[in-house]
C-alpha cells in the first residue's frame, strides 16, 4: 500500500504493504535536568503525558499549548540528527488541489523573509540534513532536520514564519498552481496555454498509471467523505481554483488550535517551547474546520471500474489492474490498526505468503496492484489485494481466488513459524542505528495524529506484542478478524482499471477544450491582464533580490577536518576483510563484492535477473517461500544486486561486481552466512515456473518505475556512451533493461535463458573474486570470524572463467536519444564527461553545478517553464556532469536551458555569500550522519580513502570564483555532450534526423 504525499521537491510514497512496526530493548533517553509529569506547565504550554518508550530508547512528551491549543509531541532522545516539523489538518471537499497549491506557496515569502522563494534559497544557506514539505490526504506538514543548533534555530524561525505568516501573492500563486499565459510571455501572438508548478506537477502524476489506480480506487472506498477527493488536486480541477479560495483557506487552517508540532533528538525541549510560543503569542484558539471523513458502510458489495492509458513497455494483452478493497477498523484503536497490519503482512508479504502463492506464483500478473496492503491513513483503515498485469478474462479468476485464499486461510490458520518470523522482524527492525530515524517516526505517526489517535500509543509496540502474545494463546485471533473485515464484510470494493488506447488523446482532448472554454470567456480586459501578468511574473523571476533577511550559517561552521572511520583490514581464507566495530545494537552487518571478469554484454543484461533468480527460485531440495521463512526467522534481510563503481583515478576504469548484503542479530550469525552459502551454491536455475513469474515482476516493477523516475532514466541514457561505468549502468538498469525484461517476459521459451544464468553461476561468487566487509560489536568480532570463514571455505575455489570477453578500450560517443512515451510531460537528460574523484578539477564542477542549478536552472526550468524539478549535478565518484528536468511541459525549451547555462556563468561574476552558499549546499550530503550499516562503505565499495575524502574537502572549501570560470571554459564549452528525452511525442524529435528515435511495443 501506498501512501501518496506531495512535496515542495518531488512525490514520495509511504510504503507500508511490508513495513511492520518494530522494537528493541533498551534503556530510555532523556536530555531533562529536571523529570516532567502530567500538568506541569512550562513555555506557555501544560504536559499532558510523559512516557519512557524504552524499546526506541527514547522518552516522549505530549503538551498543548495553552493559549491556543496547539498540540506539541516532543521525543526525547539521544540523536543528534534533530527534526523539527509544523503540520495542519487540511482535509478538502473538492479535487482543486488547494492544500498541495498552499503548501508550495507557503514557501514562496513571508512577513519576516520577504523574498522569493526562502525555502529554496534557504536549501544552500544551512547544513540541514533533510528539508521538505508533504501534503497527504487529510494533512500538511513541513519538516526539516540538522545535527547544528544554530541552523536548527534559523530553519525554525523560517518555516514557523513561512506557515503562519505567509505573503501568498497573487503571483506566487499563479506560478506555483496554475495560469492561463502566452507560450512566450514577451510575444502576445503565441497561443495562450495553462501553466504551473502543481498543475504539471499533477499532469505528470496522473500520466503514472499505478499513482492513477491508487487514487481511483482509494476514492472510491470513500463515498462522501474528503478521502473521495484529490487533495494533490486534478489536472482538470486544479484551474476551478482562485487566489481567494487559498488565502481563505489559509486563514481558516492554517491557525496553531489547527496545529501539530514535533520535534525530535537531543536538543532541550523548553529551547524548542520558548521559540515556538514566541510566535504563537499573537494567536487565540479558533474553532476547527469540520470536513467528514467517516464513511457510511455499504450495505452490499460494489464493483467500479477506470481506464488508463496504454503502455507501450508492457505486454499488450496483460494491462489490466483488478483488486479487492475492504473498509476496515477505526484507526483510533491502535491495538486493531498494529492487528490488521500484521494481518496483511502474513497474507501478502513474501514468497511463503498465501497470496503470493495464489496469484503471483500462478503467474495471474505479474505483480501486486499499487494499493495492496493495509492502509491506516485515513479515519477508517481499509486493506486491498489486488493484481496489476491481468489478463482481461483474468479478472474473475482473480476475485474468486483472493476469497478462495480468505477462506482456506480462515479454516487452517497461519504457521507458527510465519508469525515468529514477523516477531522477529520487529525485534530486528528498531534495533538498526539509521540516520532518519527521526523523519521515519514523525512519517510513522503523523496519519494516525491528525486523526484522533495518541500518537505515543503507536510507539509503544512492546504493549502490543505483549498483547498479541496473550491473544494468540487464546486461539482464534486472526481468523476472527478475516471473518470481520474481509469475508463477511459488505463494505467492500472490485476495482478494475483497464488500458484504453484512446486515454492519452482524449486526456489532451479534454485539455484542449477545458483551455479553448477559458479563453473564449475572456474579454480584451482579461487578454490584456494576462499579457501584463506574463510580463511581471517573468520580471519577478529575473529580479536580483536582497537576501541579508534569511539567516545563514558560514563557511567557519563546516569543520575543515572530516570524522574519520577507523577501519580494520584482515584476511580469511585468502579473502581480503574489512571490519568495522562499532556500537550496532547486537546487528552484524555484512556485504561482500565478487568481481566480474570481462563479460559481453548479451550476458552482461542477465547479471541483474540472476541477482534477484538467487532470492526468488529455492534450491532442488527447499521451496524458495521455505527458505524465506528462514531468511524472515533468522535475518534482517538479505539480497543480491549488481555494482559498478569507478575507479577514483580513472573514469575509463571500473569494476563489476555482484554484491551480497544482508543483517542479523548477533546470536544468528551462523544462520545467516548457511543462508547465503545455500543460495549460492544451491539454486535451482531450472525451474522454469518460478523463473517466469520473477521475469515477468521485474519487467512490470521497471516499467513501473520509469513513469516516477524518468529524469534518471533520462540521465543515465545520456551518460551511458560517455563512460564505461555509465554503459553498464544503463544495461542493468536503464531502459536497455526495461527493453530487455519486457522482451524475456514474452518469450514462452525460457531454456536460453536458463542456461545464461548458469553461466553466470560458473562464472561468479568464487573465492578468488571475493572481498568482505563486516560491521559489528566488538564482541561479535570472534563468532563473525568462525562463521564467515566457513562461508568463504564452502564457495568454490577455482578461478576457471568461461565466457569471459576480451576487454575493449571504451571510445566515448556522442547522441541524442528520444523515447515515445504515453506521459503528460517529459524528462530530459543531458550529460558531459568529466574527471575522476581525485583530480583536483572534480570539485570545482561540484561547485559549479551548485551555483548554475541554485542561481539559473532552477529559475529558467522550474520557476518560466512550470517543470516540477531540474538542475544540474556533478557526480564526483562516476566524474560526470549532468542536467536534467523532471515532469517537464517545455522540454525543447529546457535544452535550450541547458546550452545558455555557458553564457550565463561566463558573463557572471558570483559573489562571496554565494560561493559560500553553494559549498554549503555540497556539505549538506557531504558530512549528513549516516547508518552505521553504510561507515566504511565508501572504501570498501569505491576504494576511496578517509585520505582522498579529506583532500576532496580541502579543494571543496578552496573552490575559488576564477576556479568556476576556468572548469566552465574548460569543460562547458569543448565538450561534447549527449543528451537524452522521455516523454509525449514531439514532432520536431520525430523528424529531426539528428535524434535517435527508440520506440517501444514496435
Amino acid at each position: 500500500m501506498s501512501t501518496q504525499l506531495f512535496c515542495a521537491s518531488r512525490i514520495l510514497r509511504q510504503a507500508s504493504r511490508t513495513k511492520l512496526p518494530t522494537t528493541l530493548k533498551s534503556a530510555p533517553y532523556s536530555s531533562q535536568t529536571k523529570p516532567l509529569t502530567p500538568g506541569d506547565r512550562l513555555q506557555g504550554y501544560r504536559v499532558q503525558q510523559v512516557r519512557q518508550v524504552p524499546e526506541l530508547e527514547l522518552t516522549a512528551v505530549a503538551l498543548e499549548h495553552e493559549a491556543t491549543g496547539a498540540q506539541h509531541l516532543h521525543i526525547d532522545r539521544d540523536d543528534s540528527n534533530n527534526v523539527f516539523a509544523v503540520g495542519f489538518h487540511t482535509p478538502v471537499s473538492d479535487s482543486t488541489g488547494v492544500p498541495h497549491i498552499l503548501e508550495h506557496t507557503t514557501l514562496c515569502g513571508s512577513e519576516k523573509y520577504p523574498v522569493r522563494d526562502p525555502f529554496f534559497k534557504m536549501l544552500n544557506r544551512s547544513l540541514a540534513t533533510f528539508m521538505n514539505a508533504f501534503t497527504a490526504s487529510d494533512y500538511t506538514i513541513y519538516p526539516f532536520a540538522t545535527t547544528n543548533p544554530v541552523d536548527y534555530a534559523n530553519l525554525r524561525s523560517v518555516y514557523m514564519d513561512a506557515v503562519f505568516h505567509p505573503r501568498l501573492e497573487k503571483l506566487d500563486f499563479k506560478q506555483e498552481g496554475w495560469r492561463l499565459e502566452h507560450e512566450d510571455p514577451m510575444d502576445t501572438s503565441t497561443p495562450i496555454t495553462f501553466k504551473g508548478v502543481v498543475y504539471n506537477e499533477m499532469k505528470g502524476q496522473t500520466s503514472d498509471a499505478n499513482y492513477l489506480y491508487y487514487v481511483r480506487a482509494h476514492e472510491s472506498m470513500f463515498p462522501g467523505t474528503t478521502y473521495e477527493h484529490s487533495s494533490g488536486g486534478e489536472p482538470a480541477r486544479i484551474p476551478d481554483l482562485t487566489h481567494e479560495q487559498l488565502v481563505e483557506f489559509h486563514k481558516t487552517h492554517y491557525n496553531p488550535s489547527n496545529a501539530r508540532f514535533y520535534t525530535y533528538g537531543n536538543f532541550p525541549l523548553e529551547d524548542h517551547l520558548s521559540a515556538i510560543e514566541e510566535r504563537l503569542s499573537s494567536f487565540k484558539r479558533v474553532d476547527v474546520p469540520h470536513v467528514n471523513k467517516k464513511v457510511t458502510p455499504w450495505t452490499e458489495p460494489r464493483k467500479m471500474s477506470s481506464t488508463c492509458a496504454f503502455d507501450p513497455l508492457s505486454p499488450p494483452d496483460r494491462q489490466t489492474r483488478v483488486s479487492l478493497s475492504f473498509l476496515g477498523n477505526e484507526t483510533k484503536d491502535t491495538f486493531e490498526t498494529f492487528s490488521m497490519r500484521l494481518l496483511s503482512y502474513l497474507l501478502l508479504d513474501g514468497h511463503a505468503s498465501p497470496m503470493y502463492k495464489a496469484l503471483i506464483d500462478t503467474n495471474l500478473g505479474s505483480e501486486f496492484s499499487a494499493n495492496t496492503g493495509y492502509d491506516s491513513s485515513t479515519r477508517t483503515s481499509c486493506l486491498s489485494i489486488g493484481l496489476q498485469g491481468v489478463k482481461d478474462s483474468d479478472v474473475g479468476l482473480v476475485q474468486e481466488r483472493i476469497l478462495a485464499v480468505l477462506n482456506d486461510v480462515k479454516k487452517e490458520g497461519f504457521d507458527n513459524k510465519r508469525i515468529e518470523a514477523a516477531i522477529h522482524q520487529m525485534e530486528l527492525g528498531q534495533k538498526h542505528k539509521t540516520a532518519d530515524f527521526g523523519l521515519t517516526l514523525m512519517h510513522g505517526i503523523s496519519s494516525g495524529w491528525f486523526n484522533e489517535v495518541d500518537p505515543i500509543n503507536l510507539l509503544e509496540i512492546n504493549k502490543n506484542i505483549e498483547r498479541l502474545k496473550q491473544e494468540l494463546a487464546t486461539g482464534n485471533f486472526f481468523e476472527s478478524r478475516i471473518d470481520k473485515y474481509l469475508l463477511n464484510n459488505q463494505h467492500k470494493l472490485v476495482f478494475t482499471m483497464q488500458p484504453d488506447g484512446d486515454y492519452s488523446a482524449k486526456l489532451s482532448k479534454d485539455e484542449e477544450q477545458r483551455l479553448a472554454s477559458k479563453v473564449s470567456q475572456l474579454t480584451d480586459t482579461d487578454k490584456a491582464e494576462i499579457a501584463e501578468q506574463g510580463k511581471q511574473l517573468s520580471a519577478n523571476q529575473d529580479k536580483v533580490e536582497d537576501l541579508s533577511c534569511l539567516p545563514t550559517l558560514h563557511l567557519k561552521d563546516i569543520s575543515p577536518k572530516m570524522k574519520r572511520t577507523v577501519l580494520d583490514h584482515t584476511g580469511l581464507c585468502n579473502t581480503p576483510v574489512q571490519w568495522r566495530t562499532t556500537a550496532t545494537n547486537g546487528i552484524t552487518y555484512f556485504r561482500a563484492i565478487s568481481s566480474l571478469p570481462s563479460i559481453q554484454d548479451d550476458l552482461k543484461l542477465y547479471l541483474p535477473l540472476f541477482c534477484d533468480a538467487l532470492l526468488s527460485l529455492g534450491t532442488r531440495t527447499q521451496s524458495m517461500a521455505e527458505i524465506d521463512d528462514e531468511i524472515r526467522l533468522y535475518t534482517g534481510g538479505l539480497r543480491a544486486s549488481t555494482v559498478v563503481s569507478t575507479n577514483h583515478s580513472d573514469i575509463d576504469h571500473i569494476e563489476e561486481g555482484i554484491a551480497l548484503i544482508g543483517n542479523c542479530l548477533d546470536r544468528n550469525v551462523d544462520k545467516m552466512y548457511d543462508i547465503l552459502s545455500k543460495l549460492i551454491l544451491e539454486t535451482n536455475f531450472d525451474d522454469t515456473e518460478k523463473l517466469k513469474t520473477l521475469i515477468i515482476g521485474n519487467a512490470s516493477g521497471l516499467v513501473n518505475s520509469v513513469a516516477d523516475s524518468g529524469h534518471i532514466f533520462a540521465r543515465t541514457y545520456a551518460a551511458s556512451s560517455l563512460t564505461p561505468a555509465m554503459h553498464n549502468a544503463e544495461l542493468l538498469s536503464g531502459m536497455t533493461q526495461v527493453a530487455f525484461m519486457n522482451q524475456l517476459a514474452s518469450t514462452e521459451d525460457l531454456s536460453d535463458v536458463v542456461s545464461k544464468l548458469k553461466a553466470i553461476a560458473s562464472t561468479v561468487l568464487k573465492q578468488p573474486t571475493l572481498r568482505v566487509a563486516v560491521t559489528c560489536g566488538d564482541d561479535a568480532v570472534s563468532a563473525n570470524e568462525s562463521a564467515l570463514s566457513r562461508f568463504i571455505s564452502s564457495l568454490p575455489n577455482d578461478d576457471h572463467v568461461p565466457h569471459q570477453a576480451q576487454p575493449s578500450v571504451f571510445a566515448p560517443k556522442y547522441n541524442k536519444t528520444f523515447f515515445p512515451l504515453p506521459f503528460s510531460v517529459n524528462f530530459s537528460g543531458k550529460a558531459l564527461r568529466g574527471v575522476p574523484y581525485t583530480h583536483p578539477d572534480g570539485a570545482k564542477l561540484q561547485v559549479l553545478s551548485s551555483l548554475m542549478t541554485n542561481h539559473y536552472l532552477h529559475r529558467e526550468i522550474r520557476e518560466k517553464n512550470g517543470a516540477y524539478g531540474g538542475g544540474a549535478r556533478y557526480a564526483g565518484l562516476n566524474g560526470l556532469l549532468s542536467f536534467y528536468s523532471y515532469r517537464d511541459p517545455r522540454t525543447l525549451e529546457t535544452l535550450r536551458t541547458y546550452a545558455s547555462a555557458t553564457d550565463w556563468v561566463l558573463d557572471r561574476k558570483f559573489a562571496d555569500q554565494e560561493m559560500t552558499e553553494a559549498k554549503l549546499s555540497i556539505f549538506q550530503g557531504v558530512d549528513a550522519p549516516i547508518s552505521v550499516s553504510e561507515e566504511g562503505m565508501l572504501q570498501f565499495v569505491n576504494g576511496v580513502s578517509d585520505d582522498m575524502r579529506q583532500r576532496r574537502r580541502e579543494q571543496l572549501l578552496g573552490v575559488s570564483q576564477n576556479d568556476i570560470r576556468e572548469v566552465a571554459e574548460q569543460y562547458l564549452t569543448t565538450n561534447e555532450a549527449s543528451m537524452a528525452i522521455l516523454g509525449e511525442a514531439n514532432d520536431k524529435l520525430l523528424n529531426d534526423p539528428s535524434w535517435t528515435v527508440q520506440q517501444f511495443g514496435q
